[in-house]
This record gives C-alpha cells, structure tokens and sequence, in this order.
C-alpha cells in the first residue's frame, strides 16, 4: 500500500479559522496521520513530497451539481445536443470539475435520463477522471411547471420528466431507481427562467404529488433533492425529508425558525450565481439588468440575500455551488461561488471553506458513515494543494495554476511539481 508524507504544508482542516503548519501522511487512500506545529511523522516507507510552504486542504465538494449543462442560453437548450457528443460533453466537464479541485459533487438533476449515470459508472471504474458523483434523475417537474417547455400544439424537450398526479410520478421514481440514479430532484417551485408562466414565489406540485415522489424513493432508500424557491415548497421539504433545498429564495422568517429546529436533516443550495450573473453578467445574451428585474431574477437575487444572511444567522448548513452550466455562469468558474458568500451574505472566508469542504463532504457522505472533507485521520485523501492562503485570497481556487496538485482517492490528478514562487526562486 502506498504511502505519500506530505510535509512543510499550511493545513486548512476543514473546521478551523486558521491555517496551522504541520505535515500529513496518506496511506492507500485515507490520510493516516496528521502532525501538528513542532511534530513530525515517521518517514519510514513513505514518499516524501515537500510542498515548500503550500496550503493543504479537503478537496471541494458541489451538492448542487449540473455535469450535463452545455453552458446553454435556456433550459430547453440545455437538452438540446444529441446523446451521443451530449455523453462526450459530460465526460468533458467531469474532468473540468476534477481539473479545478471538486473531488466529489452531487447531480442536481442530468439533461438526459441516464446521462449522470453512465458517467459515474465511468468514475467509479477508473476509466474516466472526475469527481465522485451521485447520479440525479431529471427534473420531475409539472405540466407548466419550470421545465416544461412545450406548447400546445408544439414538442420541446427539456430537462424535464413531466407528471401530473402521484400514481405518474411514483411510476418515474421507481422507473429512474430501476436505472440507477442515486438522487431523485423535482421542481415544487416556479423559477424566473420559465416567466411569464410560473413565478419563483408559486407551488405548482400538490401535496399528494410531493408524498408520493418522496415517500417512494425513501421506502428505496435514495435521496431527495428539491427545486425549491417558495415558501410552501420549504415547507414541503421539511415535511416530507427532502435533503436538499435548492434556493429557499422565499422562505419566510417563520419557516426559517422551523428549519432551524431540524437543521441536522437538511442542507440549503441557494445557488446565487444563476441570480447574481444572470441579473448583472448576462447582457451578451440578451437578458440586461432591466431584463432581469421584469422576469424576476433581480427580486429572487435581493430575497435570496436576505433569506440566506437569516439562514447563516440560525446556523442552517448553507452550502455554495449549483447551477453551473449555463452561458454566463460556465462550467470551470464554480469556486466564484466562495466569494458570493462572502461578499453577498456575509460569511467569512472560512466559514464558506468549511460549507464547501467538511459540510460538503458530510452532505455527500449522507448515512453512509464514510468520512470526507476534512483533513483528519481516516478521512478520504481527497485533497488540494494551494499555491497561496485562500483565507486570505479565495480567488486562488478559480485558477487551475494555483492548484499545485491535486489528489482523489489517495491518487494525483495533478502531481505536485513544485511551487511557482520556489521556481522563480531557482530561477534567479
């Protein structure tokens, strides 16, 4: 079994405000030893790798993740390639993913039925890079509900599988639990991008609806995730054990309270990218500011704010990332996510680490037990070196050149070839 010591490394734990020096063993694929300031580990049998001073920290985690998005300009198109390159592009972005540190991600819904599985499948065999994926279903939507994109008289496929009553949709739970996904999301929210037809703040999915998705893929014993922008929505993911909250733009102080009670069972993704870009970055693609604000993005940005600053305020378990994948939100620029927090909702740089790392890797552990994203005895050695302190400097995490190496499963993505500042250094 190998053994890779890590040395001369600043360690961002996972749950600290502060880095501390130290070094760290990795032994097959779980760190075996962490030492701490003055300590050393034994160097017996192991390859030593001085990381001249870097920062060594948990890979990220994306439990809000689109691989199938094509950076498309609508949800309609975003279905829109053929299966065979739609397969390729995937595959494409898995590595992207990996290639900018996300050693693990949840699908938050595939643009193809068995799209997220055939690429996990992948991954888990060792033939293609990417993170650990959870498969998602598609979007389980409504008639007329965020992606359904049809007309009357005129077919347009989306994202979505479409249902109307709970026998429809306990029949594609069963049905998409039978190909193989780990992760079942449904759409019991309208959203900005399928205005004039549904608002954020609507619930299209009754009750019954949502009981039968959710009690059927528990009784199986897969996870749920929600589309969920609406007050009455939230309030439907507490009631029926929906893990994953997706926006909660809309939840009002009272539902808050109420999440705060069972905060343990649940984790909220507002995904403010697709707010923030999409009212601010998106003009090349025809939607202005002006734009944003008349189909109600700009409104879901402000409350989404509020809401979230509540959120952190209760220590509800807010996690950054989602909805990558769209034309001015592009895969491979996730991590500005980290700074969205900071500057939009107030955390501090830590705290939103923490989110993306040791939360995220409880969050996609789930009821497993399996331990990942922190850099503790035990853990997964999924885990990033930084060419700089992220605490002081998130950015350092969009730029794939500041990532000196990278490591999933005890193994290099990206072996460590020295530090750039050691380089000039020698240079000189």
């Amino acid at each position: 079994m190998s053994r890779i010591l890590i040395s001369n490394v600043m360690i961002f734990e996972g749950t600290e405000k502060d880095l501390r020096p130290g070094e760290v063993l990795v032994q097959g694929n779980r760190i075996q030893a962490v030492a701490g300031p003055g300590e050393s580990l034994p160097r017996e049998g192991a390859e030593i790798l001085d990381a001249g001073g870097a920062t060594l920290m948990p890979g990220m985690v994306n439990t809000h993740c689109h691989l199938t998005y094509n950076n498309g300009t609508t949800v309609a198109e975003l279905t829109a390639l053929p299966v065979e390159e739609h397969v390729l592009l995937t595959m494409h972005n898995a590595r992207l993913a990996l290639d900018m540190g996300f050693t693990a991600a949840i699908g938050a819904a595939s643009a193809k039925p068995r799209l997220d599985i055939v690429i996990r499948n992948e991954i888990n065999a060792g033939k293609i890079p990417g993170p650990r994926l959870l498969a998602g279903s598609p979007e389980l939507t409504v008639t007329g509900g965020l992606a359904d994109d049809n007309k009357y008289d005129q077919k347009h496929p989306s994202i979505s599988i479409i249902c109307d009553t709970p026998d429809e949709f306990r029949k594609v739970v069963r049905t998409m639990i039978r190909e193989g996904v780990d992760l079942i999301k449904f759409n019991n929210s309208g959203d900005s991008f399928c205005f004039p037809r549904m608002a954020a703040y609507d619930n299209p999915m009754t009750d019954a609806e949502v009981a039968a998705i959710c009690d059927t893929a528990n009784n199986i014993g897969k996870r749920l995730a929600a589309h969920a922008h609406a007050d009455s929505s939230v309030r439907q993911c507490m009631k029926y054990g929906v893990e994953f909250i997706f926006h909660a733009t809309f939840a009002t102080d009272e539902t808050i309270e109420q999440l705060e009670k069972v905060k343990d069972r649940h984790y909220v993704s507002p995904a403010i990218a697709a707010r923030y870009n999409t009212t601010y970055e998106a003009k090349d693609w025809g939607i202005t500011t002006d734009v944003a604000e008349i189909i109600g993005n700009k409104r879901e940005l402000e409350e989404g704010i509020k809401v979230m600053r509540k959120m952190r305020a209760a220590g509800i378990k807010v996690l950054p990332f989602g909805d990558y994948g769209f034309a001015w939100l592009p895969h491979g620029t996730e991590a500005r996510d980290l700074e969205h927090f900071v500057n939009l909702f107030g955390y501090e740089p830590w705290e939103v680490l923490r989110a993306a790392t040791a939360w995220g890797g409880e969050a996609w552990a789930g009821k497993s037990g399996e331990k990942m994203g922190r850099v503790q005895p035990g853990y997964l050695a999924d885990i990033l070196l930084v060419d700089g302190n992220p605490l002081y400097d998130l950015s350092l995490l969009q730029d794939r050149h500041s990532l000196l190496a990278i490591m999933k499963d005890g193994l290099f993505h990206k072996p460590f070839q020295g530090r750039a500042t050691d380089m000039r250094v020698a240079a000189e």
